[in-house]
């Protein structure tokens, strides 16, 4: 199973990175009888592909290789600092070069930091509508750590809520589903029904 986690961080360490490195904790300790593989892309070191790919319309080597694990991963962990009430540009650009299919159905974690809780709601109002923008099916819990949230009572909680519901999401509530019915001699779908009628 292969999680993929974006982190849009500019400065090394970011706290983008540090939450971004606890919900990859959370996740992989509950996800259930599979063996995660991790890969983290970091966005400051694929800044200008991404700036070239915008213009020319063709990616580098090392941006083509996180845009393919993005696509080819069983769930995404996407954080991004905020910037003017938003997520980052550099974060914007990385989704935009993006192909428009590659997150359909595909199960996301959002997570945001900055420096006051006055900016929590970038991920209802920012994120939340890009990965539903682009098809994504979001966990319901996101993960907003402001400066006092490092070491507060609730954080470590919601990051362990949202980790177990990316988790759930990556292993599959549809294998939690009933099983289709399955019709005996006695019965007749109605689409065959209907198929019988037409035909006469």
């Amino acid at each position: 199973m292969k999680l993929v986690v974006v982190s849009a961080g500019l400065s090394a360490p970011s706290s983008s990175r540090i939450l971004a490195d606890r919900l990859t904790q959370a996740v992989t300790s509950q996800v259930a009888g599979a063996d995660v593989d991790v890969t983290v892309v970091e966005l400051r070191d694929l800044a200008v592909e991404i700036a070239h790919n915008l213009v020319t319309g063709f990616p580098g080597p090392a941006l083509r290789e996180a845009l393919d694990a993005v696509t080819g991963a069983d769930g995404l962990i996407a954080v991004s600092p905020v910037f003017s009430a938003s997520y980052s540009g550099l974060f914007k650009s990385f989704f935009d070069v993006l192909d428009k299919d590659a997150l359909t159905g595909k199960p996301v974690l959002v997570g945001a930091t900055g420096g006051t809780p006055r900016h929590s709601l970038v991920l209802e109002h920012a994120m939340r509508p890009l990965f539903a923008h682009l098809r994504a099916v979001v966990a319901p819990t996101a993960v907003y750590a402001a400066s006092q949230d490092w070491g507060a009572e609730g954080l470590e909680q919601r990051v362990e809520r949202a980790g177990g519901e990316l988790a759930r999401l990556m292993t599959g509530l549809a294998a939690a589903r009933p099983a289709p019915v399955e019709w005996g001699d006695d019965v007749i779908p109605f689409e065959r029904q209907l198929a019988a009628l037409r035909a006469e």
